[in-house]
């Protein structure tokens, strides 16, 4: 009897912890940065004011609703072409051009009453150490950025907000209040899953529970 109790206390711990995590938030609103190589859009490794694109580069920028910072991020959209973007800037001496593909996103990820503007792309024609963020820059105004210098808004948009806390259903013009936590948070290892509390909760009643098997198996051997 007390090893049956043990178990089923677990297994509705255990539940509770399921149900917790499926209560978190679906993911982030932000931009995520991407490099274009071949026919394929790979997460940059570096953030755009770092990296430094040489002369004919593609690099792109996706405003969406991710669940994480790389694998699940939603890929630039279009045509990602260097000849077809830059076309109409022709090489410069001592200056370096960077073909850059700017997607707004859809209705569905944009915050309460704002509508994304179409996809853009743009050749910035720069000096040859400028960094993504200069080119960007160039042709893009206005930038905002948070205080942790995290891309907040290019050509101004989003208006307002920068890598908020999104719950699940909650789309762009719906009105709701929308959660107030950081992607930075989330990389630093809070990632809104159950609390260090709860999983020790776990941890307690696995522990009582093998003790009442252990018990329940010495009585029934006589000891």
């Amino acid at each position: 009897m007390i090893r049956r109790a043990a178990l089923l206390a677990l297994a509705a711990l255990l539940s509770a912890v399921a149900g917790a995590g499926q209560a978190q938030a679906a993911g982030y609103r932000y931009w995520s940065f991407w490099d274009h190589a071949g026919d394929r859009w790979t997460y940059a490794t570096q953030g755009p004011s770092t990296a430094r694109p040489a002369d004919g580069d593609v690099q792109g920028f996706r405003f969406s609703v991710s669940e994480d910072s790389d694998a699940a991020a939603a890929r630039p959209r279009g045509a990602a072409g260097f000849g077809d973007i830059c076309a109409k800037t022709p090489a410069r001496d001592g200056a370096k051009r960077v073909a850059l593909v700017l997607d707004f996103g859809t209705a569905a990820d944009a915050p309460s009453g704002e509508t994304p503007p179409g996809l853009r792309t743009a050749c910035a024609r720069v000096s040859p150490d400028a960094t993504t963020a200069e080119a960007l820059a160039s042709v893009a105004k206005p930038l905002r950025y948070g205080s942790d210098a995290l891309l907040c808004a290019i050509a101004g948009y989003p208006a307002t907000g920068c890598g908020e806390q999104v719950a699940e259903g909650d789309g762009g013009g719906d009105g709701e209040a929308e959660a107030q936590a950081k992607a930075e948070a989330k990389a630093q290892g809070d990632d809104g899953g159950p609390s260090v509390g709860l999983f020790a909760g776990v941890g307690v009643v696995a522990a009582v529970g093998a003790a009442a098997v252990w018990q329940a198996r010495r009585r029934g051997n006589g000891a």
